[in-house]
């Protein structure tokens, strides 16, 4: 014979337990120690390719150009250059 399931309420919700609606906002202290701005010359042509797929993705370039180094950075990738003789 199957469970019954307790149907919850709005009444149930965290909501009832905790009044938050007089908290104070703190702006979280480690946002300076995450991200740094810099300033960096990528080519046209690459640059552009970013923003295309970030149009894609509906996400801004600038975040996922951080995604693409943060996972090479956290691969190990390493760029291979073979200079001309």
């Amino acid at each position: 014979m199957p469970k019954k399931r307790k149907l919850i309420t709005y009444k149930d919700t965290m909501r009832d337990h905790y009044d938050f609606s007089k908290m104070k906002s703190v702006r979280n202290p480690y946002y300076r120690h995450l991200t740094k701005p810099i300033t960096i010359r990528i080519e046209n042509g690459s640059l552009v390719y970013f923003k295309q797929l970030a149009e894609e993705y509906e996400i801004p370039y600038q975040r996922l150009i951080n995604m693409y180094l943060r996972d090479c950075a956290q691969q190990h990738k390493k760029l291979r250059i073979r200079w001309a003789t």
